[in-house]
């Protein structure tokens, strides 16, 4: 278990992190969420040891992160630092050294994990000589390789290609099988709402909403259907049965008002639009990130 406890950072006179707390127990995705310039990062550093918090308490199996701990937390930062002019072998050999590992059991777990990714053939080649997409790969099994405990993934995804994507997905759901702690950073909504069993979204440093997507979605269920529909859809916008809605090409998400009837509303929208497809839906995780975010704006 991690446990967070009233968390602050103060950097001159800017506040980072403003008294946050949560719980990230093994064996689930826990998505740590917020707008660029939220306090995603500094929380991340903190929990790593790399900065130290003006107040509050982080524990990791009970107790308060020291340096014995850190062999056992990985790290995928959302900046890539790799080595380029090295060869893939010896890159991954000097961190897995880092962490303490035997230089027989890195080797071995090194190439294992290097055939599991399909990039064992790059043994020795150069960093700088393989695509985006395989340095990826490579900076995956860095923060791996060592079997940790705790793992943060900030930006996981990116620069993968959607078959990679899934690879990687799978992954890190058999890591939790494993009943490893998993921390997820993205500003993918929809890869969180995927993976995540628990959100704590913050702005500005501060908590804006924390608990299960189940409950999260519960609060936020409100009157919301999905449309597909073909011409032009400023007929409706300005309807007074919509409080909000957002269009994508051909599709739109939108919020009735609270006393507003799912089917008289479809009833009244057939002669205006020519529509395809008509669904009463719980709000996506994108729309609840955008609702709260501009929630906080006002």
């Amino acid at each position: 278990m991690l446990e967070v406890k009233n968390l602050v950072k103060e950097f001159q006179n800017t506040l980072a992190v403003n008294d946050i707390s949560f719980n990230v127990p093994p064996g689930k995705i826990f998505g740590l969420l917020g707008p660029n310039g939220a306090g995603k990062t500094t929380t991340i550093r903190t929990i790593l040891n790399i900065i130290k918090p003006t107040s509050g308490t982080i524990f990791f199996d009970g107790q308060p992160i020291r340096e014995d701990f850190l062999n056992k937390i990985g790290y995928l930062p959302e900046e890539r630092g790799l080595y380029k002019k090295s060869k893939v072998i010896d890159v991954l050999l000097y961190f897995a050294r880092l962490k303490n590992m035997a230089l027989i059991e890195a080797t071995e777990q090194i190439d294992i994990w290097l055939k599991k990714l399909d990039i064992i053939k790059y043994r020795n080649t150069k960093i700088e000589e393989l695509s985006k997409g395989n340095q990826q790969k490579v900076q995956f099994i860095m923060s791996v390789i060592h079997d940790p405990e705790l793992i943060i993934f900030d930006e996981p995804f990116s620069g993968f290609d959607p078959i990679n994507q899934q690879e990687i997905r799978e992954l890190i759901f058999s890591f939790i099988s494993e009943g490893k702690i998993i921390i997820l950073s993205t500003h993918q909504m929809e890869t969180a709402e995927k993976l995540c069993s628990e959100i704590f979204l913050m702005n500005n440093g501060k908590e804006v909403k924390s608990g299960s997507l189940e409950s999260i979605k519960k609060d936020f269920g409100g009157n919301h259907v999905e449309i597909k529909f073909s011409g032009n859809i400023s007929t409706i916008s300005d309807m007074k049965e919509v409080s909000s809605i957002d269009t994508y090409n051909n599709y739109a998400e939108i919020q009735l008002s609270q006393d507003v009837s799912p089917s008289l509303f479809l009833k009244k929208i057939t002669d205006k639009i020519d529509l395809n497809h008509f669904s009463v839906v719980e709000p996506t995780l994108n729309k609840i990130f955008i609702d709260l975010i501009k929630h906080e704006k006002n």
